[in-house]
């Protein structure tokens, strides 16, 4: 290969730029000869920053420019933290790659006259700061003794809003907070079974166009198969439930054994009305194993909390 030139789309967002330098470092040190260049830009998701998330809708809040500079060819590739890439890709586009996961787990994150308490042992009502519909319907099912109140903003921000005193904790991704730094500011790690982490969380998805034969093979050198293995299940569990990632839909992955542990959670906005299960699959197949899931929550009655959840967005906006 000589002298292949890569444009790659991103968010410019410190946290994306942070994951897309990291993507372009991998690529220059894997393919000799390499020129990788970025164009960052800012998204819907981005630039609306005093409107709740699921007010919004998100069809691509975090990725439709980037993916319009793919198609118009002003680009090659996308990279997007992969919890914010739709299920459903415009035509033409496909996710080409997904890179080794960081901890895909949730994180409390303290103001300092509260850093003797966890999550179980907050004062009631405490204020909890958190954007995700997902993290609030199940901490409200598991402690309704404390506030939630919305944030927006990037993590940086979030964390100023935290030390200012607007909240007295907030919720974050854990692999954000790592790969910005912030390590140090993890009070503590949620477990699963209190919060099931969103679909991808952690993850990185590099999209390109789906007939893009030497872009895919350049960046299948960052392609790591468990990590893969596991956020397609956990994607075609989100396909087949029609949800998004402003519903509050949650779930944990592992491989053991050969075998891939899937488990999901669909929830209520009041965090009154939880369901959860696991499915138990192929590895080599784990767009089935998400789909099975999907499939017994829906038995379970799954598809009418979010039917009433759609409809109360629908509502909203109108």
């Amino acid at each position: 290969m000589t002298n292949f030139k890569l444009k790659i789309a991103s968010r410019r967002s410190k946290l994306a730029m942070v994951q897309t330098l990291w993507v372009k470092d991998q690529l220059e040190r894997n393919i000799p000869n390499l020129e990788v260049s970025i164009e960052a830009m800012a998204t819907q998701g981005d630039k609306i920053l005093d409107v709740a998330l699921a007010k919004i809708g998100d069809k691509g809040l975090f990725t439709k420019e980037l993916e319009a500079q793919m198609l118009v060819g002003h680009a090659d590739i996308a990279v997007h933290s992969l919890k914010d890439l739709p299920t459903n890709l415009p035509n033409g586009l496909k996710l080409g790659c997904i890179t080794k996961r960081e901890d895909p787990a949730d994180a409390l994150v303290v103001s300092k006259k509260n850093d003797c308490y966890k999550l179980e042992t907050l004062p009631e009502g405490s204020i909890v700061g958190t954007s995700s519909l997902r993290r609030l319907a199940q901490l409200r099912n598991k402690y309704p003794h404390l506030v939630f109140k919305d944030i927006r903003g990037n993590v940086i921000t979030r964390i100023e809003k935290l030390d200012a005193g607007e909240f007295d904790c907030i919720i974050l991704a854990a692999a954000g907070l790592k790969r910005l730094g912030f390590e140090s500011r993890i009070h503590q790690i949620i477990p699963s079974e209190i919060s099931l982490h969103a679909v991808g969380q952690g993850a990185l998805g590099i999209e390109c166009k789906s007939d893009d034969k030497k872009v895919l093979e350049i960046i299948n050198v960052l392609e790591d198969k468990p990590t893969s293995q596991r956020c397609l299940a956990e994607r075609a569990f989100l396909r087949e439930l029609e949800g998004g990632c402003q519903v509050p839909i949650g779930v944990n992955s592992n491989i053991h054994n050969g075998q891939l542990y899937l488990t999901g959670m669909v929830a209520s906005l009041d965090g009154e009305r939880l369901i959860k299960d696991q499915v138990i699959g192929n590895i080599n197949d784990p767009e089935l194993v998400g789909i099975e899931l999907a499939k017994r929550l829906k038995l379970q009655g799954a598809d009418k909390i979010l039917s009433e959840i759609f409809e109360e967005f629908r509502e909203n906006k109108n």
